[in-house]
C-alpha cells in the first residue's frame, strides 16, 4: 500500500465508503455509521475550510504581484490577463449553459430530492442562512414527519425555526439599490471578511487589490513583503498536502456518512445518487471535451491563422498527456513550455511570461468544473437559483480560479468557497468526490490546453509565432485549409 500513488488510495477510500454505506444501510447500521464515523470526514472539511480562506488570500496576492513590473508588462501584460480572463468566463458561461439545460440534478427521484432539501433546510437554519429560493418545506405540515426522521427537531421546535427564520430575514433585509452586488464585493471591514466564509467576493478584491499595489511600489520595500506572502503561501500549499495525505481514510468516513446520512436504511436511494452522479459527470465531461475540442480551435483560429487544427494537437499532445495522467498543470509546466517553443514556434520571451502566469491564473477547466457541481448540487437538493445567484457562481469561480493552486484536487478546495460564496452546504464536496479524481484530469488537460492556446495569441500578436509543420518544415498551413 506504501508504494501506491495517493490518487490510487484515495480511489479505494471511496470505494470502501461507498460499500460500507451500501452495508450499512441493508443491515441497520446507519445510525452507527452517522455517529461514529461521519464525525471524521466531518473533520476532513472543517479542515479544507480552515485552510481554503487563507489559501485563496495568499494565493491571489503572490499570483497578481508575481506578474512583475506593471510599466515593463504593458501591452503584452494586459492582452495576457484579459486573453486568460476571457476564456474562464466562456468556460463558466458554458458549464452553466450545459447544467442548465441538462439538469442532471433533477434526474433522481424526488423523494430523494425532497429529502435533500429538507437536510438543506434544516442546515441553514442552524447556520442563519437564508432559504436560497424563499420556499421552505419545513412550514408544509405534510413534511414535518419526514424532517422528524432526518432531524432530532420536533414539530414545534421546527415552527419556531421556520418562524425565527422569517423574523431574521425581515430583521436583515435593508434597502437595496441596482448596484448593491458591486458595493458587497468591496469590504468595510476586511478582518469581519475573514471570518465569513459568504464574503469571499471581498476577500478576493482585498488580494486582487493587494497585489496591484504591490506592483507599484519600489522593490527593496515589496520585496520583503513578497517573500512574506510567497511563504506563507506555501506553508498553506503544505497543508493542504499533508491534509491530502490523510485523505484516503477521510474519503472513507466522509463517502460513508453522507450516503448514510441520504439513505438512510433504503439502498435504493444510494443507486439514485449514483444516477445523478452519473449524469453530472457526463455534464462536465461534455463541457471539458467541448472546450478542448471546440472552444480553443475557434479562439485559435479566430486570431492565428498559420496553426492548423491538428498541427496544434500533434504540437500539444505530449503535454496534454502529462497534464491527464498527473493532473497538475505545475508538473506540466516544463513539457508544455517545450511544446509550445519547439512545435508552435513561439519565441521563448513569450512563453516564458504567458505560460507560468497561465498556471496560475487560467484553469479554466477547473473553473467550468466548479459552475456545474454548485448547479448540480442545487438541483439535487431542489433548490432553484436566480440568474443573480448564478452570476455570483460566475464571479467567485472566476476570480478563485486565480487562487486555485496547479495541483491535484486543488479545486475541490476552491468549490467550498463557491459553494459558500452562494449560501449552500460546503459538504456537499462529498456527494462528488467518488468522481473527481478522473474529472480533475480531465480538467488539467483543459488548462494545460487553454494556456498553450493563449501563449499562441499572444505570440502572433507580437509577431514572435513562427510555426512550421513538423512533416514540412518549409512550409506554413493554413487553419482553413
Amino acid at each position: 500500500m506504501k508504494k501506491l500513488a495517493l490518487h490510487w488510495k484515495i480511489i479505494i477510500g471511496m470505494v470502501l465508503g461507498i460499500l460500507w454505506a451500501l452495508l450499512s444501510s441493508t443491515m441497520g447500521w446507519s445510525a452507527f455509521t452517522i455517529n461514529w464515523i461521519d464525525p471524521f470526514g466531518t473533520i476532513f472539511i472543517n479542515l479544507l475550510k480552515l485552510i481554503a480562506v487563507p489559501l485563496v488570500l495568499f494565493s491571489i496576492i503572490g499570483g497578481v504581484a508575481n506578474i512583475g513590473d506593471p510599466k515593463s508588462l504593458g501591452r503584452m501584460g494586459g492582452k495576457t490577463l484579459g486573453i486568460y480572463l476571457l476564456t474562464t468566463i466562456m468556460a463558466i458561461s458554458l458549464g452553466l449553459i450545459l447544467v442548465n439545460v441538462f439538469k442532471p440534478g433533477k434526474l433522481i427521484d424526488e423523494q430523494s430530492r425532497i429529502d435533500n432539501r429538507i437536510s438543506y433546510e434544516i442546515w441553514a437554519d442552524s447556520e442563519g442562512h437564508e432559504i436560497k429560493d424563499g420556499i421552505n418545506y419545513l412550514q408544509k405540515p405534510e413534511f414535518f414527519e419526514r424532517a422528524q426522521e432526518i432531524s432530532e427537531l420536533s414539530k414545534s421546535q421546527l415552527k419556531e425555526a421556520s418562524v425565527a427564520d422569517k423574523m431574521e430575514t425581515v430583521k436583515s433585509r435593508k434597502e437595496t439599490t441596482p448596484l448593491q452586488p458591486l458595493i458587497d464585493i468591496v469590504p468595510s471591514n476586511f478582518f469581519h471578511s475573514l471570518s465569513n466564509n459568504g464574503l469571499m467576493l471581498q476577500i478576493i478584491f482585498f488580494a486582487i487589490f493587494f497585489g496591484v499595489c504591490l506592483l507599484f511600489i519600489p522593490t527593496e520595500q515589496s520585496l520583503p513583503v513578497l517573500n512574506l506572502v510567497n511563504g506563507v503561501n506555501e506553508v498553506f500549499l503544505k497543508m493542504v498536502d499533508i491534509v491530502m495525505q490523510g485523505a484516503p481514510f477521510f474519503v472513507f468516513a466522509l463517502l460513508a456518512g453522507v450516503v448514510s446520512k441520504m439513505a438512510g436504511d433504503d439502498i435504493g436511494k444510494v443507486v439514485e445518487i449514483f444516477k445523478g452522479l452519473s449524469w453530472y459527470s457526463l455534464t462536465v465531461l461534455l463541457g471539458l471535451l467541448l472546450m478542448i475540442f471546440v472552444i480553443y480551435p475557434l479562439i485559435l483560429k479566430l486570431f492565428v491563422k498559420k496553426v492548423p487544427y491538428k498541427g496544434f494537437f500533434k504540437a500539444m499532445s505530449p503535454a496534454q498527456t502529462l497534464a491527464f495522467s498527473t493532473s497538475s498543470s505545475a508538473a506540466t509546466l516544463p513539457v508544455t513550455m517545450e511544446c509550445v517553443e519547439e512545435n508552435l514556434g513561439v519565441n521563448k520571451k513569450i512563453s516564458s511570461f504567458v505560460l507560468p502566469i497561465g498556471a496560475t491564473v487560467n484553469m479554466d477547466g477547473t473553473s467550468l468544473y466548479q459552475a456545474v457541481a454548485v448547479i448540480f448540487l442545487a438541483q439535487m437538493h431542489m433548490i432553484d437559483l436566480t440568474i443573480g445567484q448564478q452570476v455570483t457562481v460566475v464571479l467567485t469561480a472566476t476570480l478563485a480560479s486565480v487562487g486555485s493552486a496547479a495541483v491535484p484536487s486543488a479545486g475541490l478546495v476552491m468549490l467550498i468557497i463557491v459553494l459558500s460564496s452562494v449560501g449552500l452546504n460546503p459538504a456537499w464536496i462529498a456527494i462528488i468526490f467518488p468522481v473527481d479524481r478522473i474529472l480533475d484530469m480531465f480538467r488539467t488537460v483543459v488548462n494545460v490546453t487553454g494556456d498553450a492556446t493563449v501563449c499562441s495569441i499572444i505570440a502572433d500578436g507580437e509577431d514572435m509565432l513562427d510555426y512550421h509543420d513538423q512533416n514540412n518544415p518549409t512550409e506554413t498551413f493554413d487553419l482553413d485549409s
